[in-house]
């Protein structure tokens, strides 16, 4: 990104630096690991997590090095001579096997796994939590949205309300969401996005009434007219004007596009304002809806009142991936120099599993998802008979004669990037084909059902028993 430094090293956590030194002074430089991406819940109270963020975070790791001004400030740190010099030739080298991004992916199952030498394995942690994380929870913000809208439209608005230069992932991971444009233009012209917009108020008022205003808009984009009715009086006013100065455009062979509705009983002002189009003859004119709405707004305004709205603007609720603050993504060791690790707690849904792995999405006789499998990553996965639930083990399901699709891909070979790039439009599409096989009943907002995901027997009892040899 051109506002961003070229060189990424210090986009990072302080501890990860001194857990680096830490590794290089005490003889564990060249330790092998193996570390895991998941999370633990989904987001909104949802049955499904959209992954995004992969090529985001992968381009930024391969600017992931240190510049000679970053070299000076670590050594202002205190960090040692010899940690200094590793890390002025610092580049990441080790492999990374991933989920496809735009993939349905569920609590507490390996989304990604990075092998390589501690260190670097280490120093990646805080970017790759800080892009996945967030792109992941703003995707599966949009997506749901775009589940209530179906085949209508929606924008993203929240250039302004986002925080700061997290705006132009959050822009990115609302387009692999099902947003059809977004009014952030840097956003549109780094990721290929369409943009959009229309005016503000301030437009309306500038002038000194509002058919004035419409009719300077009017003349400027004639093939892309959309007009605000609500600065004054949406229905004595704004509808009015807008018919008159429809037919004057009309008249110069134009169309109006569409009104846009931004405050008041949406509902309401659309039923009435379609109804005014409607007896003037002007059936084409679209309408939009914006003003703090979100996934439940969206479905009560289309579902449950009906109401003649086309498209939307979503800004705040979006872009913050508001009511959740983040996507709790976690990065766990799982095996250093080829033997298993795991993490111990007294919360058994922190307990971790050991190992590099594989994720098996199964198939039900219809074709759609019904259980994840995951495997250690040398099993074979038309032996393994059941999968057990990791907490409850007396719970499992029988997957032997199901089939079966590995998740996991290599997209990072020996540092170099080896999976194909794709733009926000193909990624989305993407999205769409895989959540058409997602079962209705986990897509439900209220309540929805509980997505299974269960372990091998092999992993299992490679589980029970670090854990023991642990206590």
């Amino acid at each position: 990104m051109p506002f961003i430094s070229k060189q990424l090293g210090l986009y990072t956590d302080f501890y990860e630096l001194t857990m680096a030194q830490g590794y290089f002074f005490c003889g564990k430089k060249d330790d092998t690991a193996t570390f895991n991406y998941f999370f633990r819940t989904n987001p909104f109270r949802g049955g499904f997590t959209v992954f995004a963020g992969l090529q985001d975070f992968l381009e930024m790791l391969s600017n992931f090095t240190f510049s000679v001004s970053d070299i000076e400030y670590l050594k202002e740190k205190g960090f040692k001579p010899e940690f200094i010099e590793y890390l002025e030739s610092f580049r990441f080298s080790g492999n990374i096997l991933s989920m496809p991004e735009g993939e349905i992916a569920f609590p507490n199952e390996p989304v990604l796994q990075v092998e390589g030498n501690v260190i670097e394995c280490q120093l990646i942690e805080s970017l790759l939590l800080n892009i996945l994380n967030f792109e992941s929870l703003i995707a599966t913000k949009a997506f749901r949205i775009k589940i209530v809208t179906g085949d209508k439209m929606f924008a993203d608005f929240g250039l302004r309300r986002a925080q700061g230069l997290g705006a132009l992932h959050a822009s990115r991971a609302a387009a692999i969401g099902g947003a059809s444009s977004t009014s952030n233009v840097m956003a549109g012209k780094i990721f290929n996005i369409p943009v959009s917009g229309t005016q503000a108020h301030s437009w309306i008022q500038s002038f000194d009434s509002e058919i004035e205003a419409f009719r300077a808009y009017a003349k400027i984009h004639p093939e892309n007219t959309a007009l605000l009715v609500d600065t004054y009086d949406t229905l004595k006013s704004g509808i009015p004007n807008v018919i008159q100065v429809a037919k004057e455009m009309e008249k110069e062979s134009h169309r109006l596009k569409a009104i846009r509705l931004d405050s008041g009983d949406l509902a309401y002002l659309s039923k009435k304002a379609r109804k005014m189009l409607d007896e003037a003859n002007l059936e084409y004119v679209k309408i939009i809806a914006s003003n703090q709405l979100n996934e439940h707004v969206v479905k009560s305004l289309l579902k449950d009142q009906v109401a003649p709205i086309d498209a939307f603007g979503i800004g705040t609720e979006l872009i913050t991936g508001k009511n959740d603050a983040a996507l709790d993504g976690v990065y766990k060791l799982s095996e250093i120099n080829g033997q298993p690790k795991m993490k111990l707690s007294e919360n058994i849904e922190k307990v971790t599993l050991p190992c590099k792995k594989q994720v098996y999405r199964c198939f039900d006789s219809d074709g759609n998802f019904y259980r994840d499998a995951i495997l250690l990553s040398d099993e074979n996965p038309n032996e393994a008979e059941y999968i057990f639930h990791p907490i409850y083990p007396e719970r499992s399901t029988k997957i032997v004669s199901l089939q079966k699709e590995p998740l996991l891909q290599l997209v990072v070979k020996k540092g170099d990037i080896i999976s194909e790039q794709k733009n926000t439009e193909e990624i989305y599409q993407y999205l769409v084909k895989r959540a058409a096989l997602l079962p209705e009943e986990h897509q439900r907002f209220i309540s929805p059902h509980i997505y299974k995901v269960g372990i091998s027997e092999k992993l299992m009892e490679t589980r029970n028993t670090l854990a023991k040899q642990l206590k």
